[in-house]
């Protein structure tokens, strides 16, 4: 059922599923990282923004002068976001943690329609986005063979516990490659 390599393999390298993740504060602990409110800095160099909810509007989109209201009709709100400098993408992260069967279920099938707003929403700064569920083991049950194959099929993307620092394009300190 896992394609590609998702989900297990080298976890030091990505971002770790704690439940509630922070992408600010577990990029904060990795080895050359710094992240000064919303700016992650790699060895001294400015390398992504970081935004959680509201922040990204409030923040972000208010620098980049685009008003949602304008190109959407209803805000969403990341768990996190971080716009990568380097490919000048913005990577919406959504991340779902389940115990029992519940309606997380049916949101995993929505992310077509978000990343499409999102895509909507920074038209105007021409930055690519790209939408990304972080879900913990509960989604790997046979049951979600389906949905899980519905999220690639639609340019969306997913990972099992973590994603690779690589893979929203950013630089994995050397200390932390393992063969």
């Amino acid at each position: 059922m896992i394609k590609n390599g998702k989900g297990g393999g080298n976890t030091r390298t990505g971002l770790v599923f704690e439940g509630k993740v922070d992408l600010a504060t577990f990029l904060g602990q990795q080895p050359h990282y710094a992240v000064m409110r919303d700016k992650v800095i790699y060895d001294g160099e400015l390398v992504a923004r970081v935004f959680k909810k509201h922040a990204f509007y409030n923040v972000f989109l208010k620098e980049l002068g685009i008003d949602w209201k304008q190109y959407i009709s209803k805000p969403l709100l990341p768990d996190d976001s971080i716009y990568v400098l380097a490919n000048n993408v913005l990577h919406i992260i959504e991340c779902k943690h389940q115990q029992v069967a519940g309606s997380v279920d049916e949101k995993l099938q929505t992310c077509d329609f978000k990343k499409k707003e999102y895509k909507k929403l920074m038209s105007p700064a021409n930055i690519d986005v790209e939408y990304i569920y972080l879900l913990d083991e509960w989604f790997r049950n046979e049951k979600y063979k389906d949905v899980l194959d519905y999220i690639q099929s639609v340019g969306c993307d997913y990972y099992f516990e973590y994603i690779p620092l690589a893979r929203l394009g950013l630089p994995v300190p050397p200390e932390l490659v393992t063969d």
